[in-house]
């Protein structure tokens, strides 16, 4: 996700006021880095990382013995502290606990390293960043050192606004994994989803009057804010490739309809405005032209394709069962989608024509498929275990079947990461129903939410 579509505030679905970008992520001319990859010096385990604060500096041009103001203070533990939780994230490196840093002389500066220090932690590399007050906002570095060489493995700097300091760990969280792994990082990414947590303004009960607003938060859960104001049911929300736009169902007119909120440029759009019967389950083209959904205009639940405005539309299903819930391949060529067509739902694949459709699963109840990113070739889908739902993936290349969760609460509506090494979904383990993200090796299992219940999440790209 794009760095433009991160620092989100006062959105609202009627979009009177766009909301405003966050500042711009700067790489001017970087210090001389030795490009290196830092490994373990313990063969087959990841390289041990160590991140300390960041250290505050006064504003450039200030004495030396100026003390920074308490905002770049906070800024620097704030940068510290997310930047060791999105490395952790990935697992690409073992972090080094917080806890144990006290014991390593807090550096002056980010040429300031106590390698030796740092050496005696079993640090194989350790990054330093600083945060300088400037007459526009901050300016941030950031280094990576190899302890044991002692060069630098990766140097950036960044300026822009203080406002959002969990921005700038995210941005180098990424950096570091592209430049040490080749790996796309997701710190930056966002989750969409709906909830009923603000359903006790109106009178009556929540059951009885359907309200769930669509949010959006930080693929860790921080940064919550609501993209609908419109007090009635919005829910099935899901990005657009470019991060920019979330299309999702209202009843806000009645019928179930298709609406798209174009989060930076303040507009809203209504490409089902014009059509008949009930249309829902919206799903983006991988290039972010078309949408894939349900709709009940022919009679039954059929799939069909549309341009992004509404125009050129296409049916591809015609069968006389269910058929809901469409997910696009990664290649755009394939979409997948929800049946009962031989008595149970179950998932199904077909091309983006609407040709060759064939059966994909044979569970007792299967539903809301979600394609993975390339390289994993999977499709996730909740299936019936018993009394509740669980989480199965599906390796499309050899049919092989595995399962995520095992029946703590009722666990659905799951959404690949962009890199297609986690998963959001929606569990009640918690009690009420709330967003998890779980790695698709089924570890690491994290709550997103607490407020309210929280439904069918979809992960930006």
């Amino acid at each position: 996700m794009a760095g433009a579509a991160l620092a989100l505030s006062g959105l609202a679905a009627q979009q009177q006021q766009p909301a405003q970008a966050p500042p711009q992520q700067q790489q001017p001319q970087q210090p001389t880095e030795i490009s290196t990859t830092i490994s373990s010096d313990q063969a087959g385990l990841p390289p041990r990382f160590a991140v300390p604060d960041f250290i505050a500096l006064p504003g450039e041009g200030a004495a030396s013995s100026a003390k920074p103001d308490a905002e770049v203070a906070d800024a620097a533990r704030t940068i510290g502290r997310v930047l060791w939780d999105d490395l952790n994230f990935e697992r690409e490196f073992a972090l080094i606990p917080r806890d144990v840093y006290s014991t390593v002389p807090a550096a002056k500066s980010v040429a300031d390293v106590p390698f030796d220090r740092w050496r005696e932690l079993n640090a194989d590399g350790v990054i330093v960043g600083a945060v300088h007050k400037t007459a526009a906002g901050v300016r941030v570095e950031v280094r990576l050192f190899n302890v044991r060489s002692q060069q630098m493995a990766f140097g950036r700097e960044y300026t822009g606004s203080i406002a959002n300091a969990r921005l700038y760990a995210h941005t180098i969280s990424d950096d570091i994994h592209q430049q040490q792994r080749a790996l796309r990082g997701i710190a930056r990414t966002k989750l969409t989803f709906n909830s009923d947590r603000d359903g006790e303004r109106l009178a009556g009960t929540v059951e009885n009057r359907g309200v769930k607003e669509i949010y959006i938060a930080d693929y860790d859960g921080e940064n919550q804010r609501r993209v609908t104001t419109q007090r009635s049911l919005n829910i099935t929300s899901t990005w657009s490739p470019d991060a920019r736009s979330i299309a999702y169902t209202s009843y806000r007119r009645g019928p179930p309809q298709i609406f798209v909120s174009n989060i930076y440029q303040g507009t809203l759009e209504e490409p089902t405005k014009n059509g008949a019967g009930q249309n829902w389950l919206p799903a983006w083209s991988p290039d972010g032209t078309k949408l894939a959904f349900a709709s009940t205009r022919d009679g039954n639940s059929e799939i069909y394709v549309m341009d992004r405005d509404g125009s050129n539309l296409r049916r591809l299903t015609n069968n006389p069962a269910i058929d809901v819930s469409p997910t696009w391949s990664p290649s755009g060529t394939q979409i997948a989608f929800n049946s009962d067509r031989t008595g149970t739902p179950q998932i199904w694949v077909m091309g983006a024509d609407g040709l060759q459709q064939r059966q994909l699963t044979h569970e007792p109840y299967a539903d809301r498929p979600t394609w993975s990113a390339a390289p994993f070739n999977e499709i996730a889908y909740t299936a019936r275990t018993g009394p509740g739902n669980d989480l199965k993936i599906l390796e499309l290349a050899t049919g092989a079947v595995r399962q995520l969760t095992f029946g703590e609460g009722s666990n659905e509506s799951p959404t690949f990461a962009p890199n297609g090494r986690h998963l959001a979904f929606m569990s009640t383990r918690a009690g009420k129903a709330q967003v998890f993200t779980i790695a698709r090796d089924g570890k690491d299992l994290r709550q997103v939410t607490k407020t309210g219940n929280n439904y069918q999440p979809d992960w930006s790209k």
